[in-house]
């Protein structure tokens, strides 16, 4: 199983309403991500590309999933500035001390770019380290059939996302 589950979280807390109180929410409705991974050792490369349906309500629970993984971690830095967060954090998650910086930058309400580094002592499966850039852009409506939180992969498969 990829371990890269801090990184996600950490982009879905900084990329959510966790800015300011000055930045705009991220717009409702259907967002494309395209997230290109590189595991090591080894150069291990992935890319996806998928699509969300996004609410208000659904950011907020993401959000406070995020906050809820990262109160159990130690926060080395955090700072938000003009639609830019940057971040690191260490946790320790069965013996493995897992240390991540991630920086977010969002335009307006229908764009995010994020940028994760994580490494992982003693390896994980192996991986030692990983980086991910994840890029997120508004599209428009979420189809009919797709509620927040719903998942749609790049040959148009949905996936119902689960209830809280």
């Amino acid at each position: 199983m990829k371990t890269v589950w801090l990184p996600a979280m950490m982009f879905f807390l900084m990329a959510g309403a966790a800015f300011s109180v000055d930045e705009p929410k991220l717009k409702e409705g259907l967002w494309s991500i395209h997230t290109e991974s590189i595991d090591q050792p080894g150069n291990k490369k992935t890319t996806s590309d998928r699509s969300l349906c996004r609410s208000h309500e659904y950011d907020a629970r993401i959000e406070q999933m995020g906050k809820d993984a990262a109160a159990k971690c130690k926060t080395i830095h955090e700072s938000t500035s003009g639609g830019k967060r940057d971040a690191e954090l260490e946790c320790t998650v069965a013996g493995t001390v897992i240390h991540t910086k991630a920086a977010t930058t969002l335009t307006g309400d229908t764009a995010a770019h994020s940028e994760t580094h994580t490494t992982y002592t003693p390896p994980v499966a192996g991986m030692a380290e990983a980086a991910m850039i994840m890029d997120q852009k508004y599209v428009g409506a979420c189809p009919a059939g797709m509620d927040p939180g719903d998942s749609m992969s790049a040959d148009g498969k949905i996936v119902k996302g689960r209830k809280r």
